[in-house]
C-alpha cells in the first residue's frame, strides 16, 4: 500500500526535513534510559532479568511514535526521550505478563523469561517494568503540573491495557464473537499502547489536555489496525514463534475467527472445539484446515475490508487534518502497519487505495 503524502506536510518548523517515523534519531538515548532504569541504583538479579528482555530488541514502534510525534508538534525530539521510554516500559511489561499467560516459549528469537527465569521471576520483572514507567517520566523536560499531566495519562492508558487482556481472554469464554466485542477489547488492550505515545507528546509540545486527548483518540485506530495485522501474521506469516497459528492454539479469539463465524456461523461448534483444546493436543492438520478455510471462504477478505475501513478513518480524521505533519505521521504508520501482510490481499478489489 502507498498513500501518497503531501511533501510539504513532512517539514518540520523553520522547513527542515522532518525525520519520518523510522528515524534512528534518539532511540538509542532512549535505550541507554531504559537500561539504567532496569538497573536502579544497584543492578541485581531482578534489573537484569529487565535488561536481558530489552536488549532482545523489537521495532520500538512506540518509542518512535512519540519521538515523531513530538517533532510534528514543533518539539525537539531530545525533549522525548523520557516519554518514549516510558511509553516503551509500559509496553514491555505486558510482553512480560502475555508470554506467560499465552504460554508462549519464545519472544524475537530468544527464549521468553519466564522460560529462562521461571514464572515467579518474569512475573516479577514485568511488575518492575510497570514501576519504571513513572520514573521515566521525571526525564522529561516540563514543568511538574505537565509532568502530573503525563503521569495520570500513563496510568489511565496502563488501566484501559489491563483491562483490554483481561476483556481478551473472555471473548472465547464467555462467547462474544462479534466484531464489535473483539474491537472492544484490542482498542482497549493495544490500541491503548498506540495513543498514549501521542497524547504524552502533544502534553510535551505544549497542546492542551483536550488537544492531547484528541489527537490520542485519532490515532487509536491505528493500534487496532496493529492488531489485526498481528492476527492475520500469526496465521499468514512468520512473528518468530517458531510455529503457525499459534493465536488457535493458545484459543485467542482473532479478527479472521469473528469474521469467518460471521461468515459462516454452521462452523462455530466445529471453531470453538478447535479453540477449546489445550494448546500441546491441538492438532497440526486442524490448524492447516482453519487456514485454508479462511483463505478461501471470506474471512481474510473480510478482514482486509475492516482494515481499508480503519485507513479511509484515519485519512479522514478532521482532527488530524488540524496538524498536517501529525497527519502525516499517521498515515506512514498505517502504511507500515499493513506492509508485513501486503502478500496476504486476497483481490485486487480489497485493498487499501493510493
Amino acid at each position: 500500500m502507498e498513500i501518497p503524502v503531501n511533501t510539504e506536510a513532512r517539514l518540520g518548523p523553520g522547513g527542515r526535513p522532518m525525520r519520518g517515523f523510522w528515524s534512528i534519531d534518539g532511540i538509542d538515548d532512549v535505550e541507554g534510559l531504559m537500561q539504567r532504569l532496569a538497573a536502579g541504583r544497584r543492578l541485581d538479579r531482578l534489573g537484569l532479568i529487565l535488561q536481558e528482555h530489552l536488549s532482545t530488541g523489537g521495532k520500538r514502534l512506540r518509542a518512535r511514535l512519540a519521538l515523531g510525534a513530538l517533532e510534528c508538534l514543533g518539539s525537539d525530539r531530545a525533549d522525548g526521550f523520557g516519554w518514549a521510554a516510558a511509553c516503551e516500559l509500559l509496553h514491555n511489561a505486558t510482553l512480560l505478563h502475555d508470554d506467560l499467560q499465552d504460554r508462549d516459549t519464545v519472544r524475537r528469537g530468544q527464549p521468553a523469561a519466564w522460560v529462562r527465569h521461571g514464572e515467579a521471576q518474569a512475573i516479577n520483572a514485568g511488575d518492575l517494568a510497570l514501576m519504571l514507567p513513572t520514573l521515566a517520566i521525571d526525564h522529561v523536560p516540563v514543568e511538574p503540573g505537565v509532568k502530573w499531566f503525563l503521569s495520570r495519562t500513563l496510568a489511565a492508558h496502563a488501566e484501559q491495557v489491563a483491562r483490554g487482556q483481561a476483556l481478551e481472554m473472555e471473548l472465547l469464554q464467555r462467547r462474544r464473537l462479534s466484531w464489535v466485542a473483539y474491537a472492544n477489547a484490542a482498542l482497549s488492550k493495544t490500541a491503548a499502547l498506540f495513543s498514549l505515545p501521542v497524547e504524552g507528546a502533544a502534553l510535551c509540545a505544549g497542546q492542551s489536555a483536550e488537544s492531547a486527548r484528541e489527537f490520542a483518540q485519532a490515532f487509536a485506530p491505528i493500534g487496532l489496525l496493529f492488531q489485526i495485522q498481528d492476527d492475520v501474521l500469526d496465521l499468514f506469516g512468520d512473528k518468530g514463534r517458531q510455529e503457525v497459528g499459534c493465536d488457535l492454539r493458545e484459543g485467542k479469539v482473532s479478527a479472521l475467527v469473528v469474521e469467518h463465524l460471521r461468515l459462516h456461523p454452521r462452523d462455530t461448534a466445529w471453531l470453538l472445539h478447535l479453540l477449546a483444546l489445550p494448546r500441546d493436543e491441538t492438532p497440526d492438520a486442524e490448524v492447516e484446515r482453519a487456514i485454508h478455510k479462511f483463505e478461501k471462504e471470506g474471512a481474510l477478505t473480510a478482514v482486509w475490508s475492516r482494515m481499508h475501513a480503519i485507513e479511509e478513518q484515519v485519512d479522514q480524521s478532521p482532527v488530524l487534518a488540524r496538524e498536517p505533519r501529525l497527519h502525516a505521521l499517521a498515515l506512514e504508520l498505517v502504511c507500515l502497519a499493513v506492509a508485513p501482510i501486503a502478500h496476504t490481499v486476497p483481490d485486487l478489489s480489497v485493498r487499501m487505495h493510493g
